[in-house]
């Protein structure tokens, strides 16, 4: 089954939004808003407490920064509170999902070529040297400076990008691939809280099959998907894992990822969390690995700092696995609970918080800002038709 019109519009209904009407309440907007800001800032978070030691082991980490490893921000790239090509690409997921509702009103209508259209986009910032300002189509995201840079992007995503050809499920691009680079930015797909799952999971697995070709590179991210999708709409947080492995099971070549999911279950019952429980459940290389660990670290997580450092800190994709933990932390428990004192260095929180704010302005009340008949001008400057 391939994404395609009959998805259901994302402005519709939320667990707390009418479903018979389509109408948002006022706090509902905000709750909602509130989890949008969580999910990204908290990955972005998670992220850069990871980069400076993303290739390091845990014992490395303590011999460098203590017994207790990684506890706060590391300078990376060139200053404390940089992130990596896993939140650069989270947020051009992102500008896709708008562009696809935006595009909605001509009438072509299908999402995972307004995705892979935005992949494209985040694969020119990683080969230019800054914004084409000539191309209007491109949109404001594509134009901010600060995302030109490389930030060690993985070897699969740029491959899968590097021509216009677009992966699909039946002829997916680096077939072999189950790195995780689909899951860590696959998040905002769990965000389209008016999608009903099943379709959240085939438009996640989708367009990971643009870059991973494995079915625990493309699963593992539609599994991560419907987990930020339960939750943002309200279920706890063991429900949502539930949910993902139940539609993981209709799903050839699934074992893996659901071997890892029940994985990170079991360990919650094993014993207080440290870093060699971590370290059991993988390094977070592969989608499934990167997925078990953040969802346990968000599973025993005290608080989202708490979290974030346990998933920080092990031997293995330090960035990624913390990224996954902090957009699960975020999305349940909203932007609030981040730690400020981190926010205040994050790279990019202007950009992420303005990205948020127009994400769920789109999904609560897009048809005030667009339509076949009439649309607001600047809003199609920002997200553009084309």
């Amino acid at each position: 089954m391939a994404v395609r019109a009959s998805m259901g519009r994302g402005n519709v209904v939320t667990a707390t939004a009418s479903a018979a009407t389509g109408v948002w309440g006022r706090a509902e907007q905000q709750d909602f808003r509130s989890r949008v800001r969580g999910c990204l800032l908290g990955g972005a978070l998670g992220d850069a407490l990871g980069a400076a030691v993303e290739f390091s082991s845990l014992a490395d980490i303590r011999a460098e920064h203590g017994p207790e490893g990684v506890t706060d921000f590391l300078p990376a790239y060139g200053r404390r509170g940089r992130v990596t090509d896993d939140t650069q690409m989270t947020l051009f997921t992102v500008d896709g999902l708008i562009r696809a509702q935006v595009r909605r009103d001509t009438g072509a209508w299908h999402p995972p070529s307004d995705i892979h259209a935005a992949y494209r986009r985040w694969y020119a910032t990683q080969r230019d040297w800054g914004p084409d300002e000539r191309r209007q189509d491109a949109g404001w995201l594509a134009r901010e400076e600060w995302l030109y840079a490389q930030r060690a992007p993985g070897r699969a995503c740029l491959t899968g990008l590097a021509d216009e050809t677009m992966g699909t499920l039946d002829s997916p691009k680096n077939p072999d691939s189950k790195g995780c680079g689909a899951v860590m930015r696959s998040a905002p797909f769990g965000l389209l809280v008016g999608w009903e799952p099943q379709l959240v999971f085939q438009l996640a697995i989708e367009c990971a099959a643009q870059t991973h070709g494995h079915p625990t590179g493309y699963l593992s991210a539609g599994a991560f998907a419907l987990i930020v999708h339960g939750l943002a709409r309200g279920d706890a947080l063991d429900g949502a894992v539930q949910r993902a492995l139940a539609h993981l099971a209709t799903r050839p070549g699934h074992e893996e990822t659901t071997d890892a999911l029940r994985y990170a279950l079991g360990a919650v019952r094993q014993g207080l969390p440290t870093p060699e429980r971590v370290a059991s459940l993988g390094e977070g290389w592969t989608g499934d690995e990167a997925l078990a660990i953040g969802l346990y670290c968000a599973l025993v997580a005290e608080d989202v700092h708490h979290g974030l450092l346990l998933a920080v800190n092990h031997g293995g994709d330090s960035d990624s696995t913390a990224a996954v933990c902090g957009n699960i932390l975020g999305t349940l428990h909203g932007e609030t609970a981040l730690p400020p004192a981190w926010l205040a260095e994050l790279e990019g929180r202007g950009t992420i918080l303005e990205l948020a704010d127009d994400f769920a302005m789109e999904m609560t009340q897009g048809p005030a800002l667009h339509g076949p008949a009439a649309s607001a001008p600047a809003w199609l400057a920002r997200y553009p038709r084309s």
